[in-house]
């Protein structure tokens, strides 16, 4: 008998719909992208100045596993002057490759076979397959448009059950650009204190929140305790090939992630870790300019979109918009596949984000603005053509 190479879980595994898709996009010509979630600022200059003058300063070395002391001091000097938030730099911070490896060494540190996570759905593509891949028992909790694509506290006591270990949690949203006040975010957590669940809390795009200001999770009453809080710097600083992300908690959780992350990355590049610090201490201007950017192409999109008929909530965060085709009565592939092949505008199928979504598609608006005008009209033009 023939032994099988591949892992069963890895096999069982659908390749991201985001990538799948874009896959098709490859080659083709005069295609305006609307689909992967990437700025399309450049790195500000100063932070890049920094990362090359580190280089020639000679500083090409490993750093301590945790990251460097400096940039853990500033990142927690930062999280107490913006949000009260205290951590202590050698017990309850790691510097990762992206929010992205924060979230796979958070699951693999957490859960043992069996443990169940909650995940929001739609929510974004890796969450799901990398807790099954940490040897957890997901759960997702199916958001609707009805209501406003939000979780509530009556959700989540119909999800936990006796086996809920943690909850991935992800505000402002990817795909939908939902957030949270306090009011609600104090709600769901009193849910989850009363069960004991520990919450890991993606918040890359909290500098993306538009309405409101944002909270962290761990601010509320009893969460800091139970919350990992991950935070990087890709989507704000437009540092996406940087790779920097980073991960506080309690100290057991910390240093169990530390512990994997010794083994599998041993530290993130150094010259990431320099322009991060300058990222940290440097002038917020540029942060401040891509935002009134980034708010700016919202208004126009959602209102452009709405002009179509293509129902449209308007995001409290992050550069995406997560409209209806249903009216079109196309499912949501062949709505995408369509308008790529006569209008050449990719977006993101909903099915990247949840079979139940397939009436929906993902937009990112971190385009520029000249680019998403002639987006929007050729998407009117083939309004009005079907």
């Amino acid at each position: 008998m023939k032994k099988t190479m591949i892992s069963h879980k890895v096999e069982q595994m659908p390749p991201s719909g985001i990538r799948v898709f874009f896959d098709l996009v490859l080659g083709m010509k005069d295609v305006i992208s609307l689909g992967v979630g990437e700025p399309d600022f450049v790195t500000p200059w100063h932070i890049r100045e920094s990362a090359i003058y580190s280089i020639e300063e000679g500083y090409t070395s490993y750093t301590s596993n945790k990251g460097l002391v400096k940039l853990r001091t500033y990142i927690t000097q930062d999280l107490k002057k913006r949000f009260g938030l205290h951590y202590d730099v050698d017990e309850e911070i790691l510097i990762t490759i992206g929010v992205s490896e924060a979230m796979d060494l958070a699951l693999r540190a957490l859960i043992n076979p069996g443990d169940g996570v909650i995940v929001c759905s739609p929510g974004y593509v890796s969450y799901a397959p990398i807790a099954e891949l940490a040897g957890a028992d997901v759960h997702r909790i199916i958001l609707r448009p009805d209501n406003g694509f939000k979780v509530t506290p009556e959700m989540l006591r119909q999800a936990i059950t006796p086996g809920t270990k943690a909850m991935v949690f992800n505000y402002p949203c990817n795909p939908t650009g939902v957030s949270y006040t306090k009011k609600e975010l104090s709600a769901i957590n009193r849910v989850l204190e009363r069960h004991g669940v520990f919450v890991i809390s993606d918040e890359v795009y909290d500098e993306l929140t538009y309405d409101f200001s944002h909270t962290p999770f761990a601010t509320l009453p009893g969460a800091r305790e139970r919350t990992l809080y991950l935070n990087g710097f890709s989507k704000a600083y437009a540092m996406t090939g940087w790779r920097v992300g980073y991960a506080c908690g309690p100290k057991e959780v910390i240093a169990a992630m530390t512990k994997i992350h010794q083994y599998t990355i041993m530290c993130v590049p150094i010259m990431s870790q320099m322009a991060a610090c300058e990222a940290v201490i440097g002038t917020r201007k540029p942060v401040e300019e891509m935002k009134r950017e980034y708010q700016r192409r919202r208004e126009f999109v959602v209102d452009r979109l709405n002009g179509m008929g293509l129902s449209c909530h308007k995001p409290q965060g992050t550069f995406y918009v997560f409209p209806s085709v249903k009216k079109t009565k196309m499912n949501a592939m062949d709505f995408a596949s369509r308008l790529l092949k006569e209008k050449k505008v990719a977006v993101v199928p909903g099915t990247a984000f949840g079979p139940e979504y397939d009436g929906h598609i993902r937009i990112s608006f971190a385009t520029g603005f000249d680019k998403l005008k002639e987006a929007m009209d050729r998407m009117e033009e083939f309004m009005d053509e079907i």
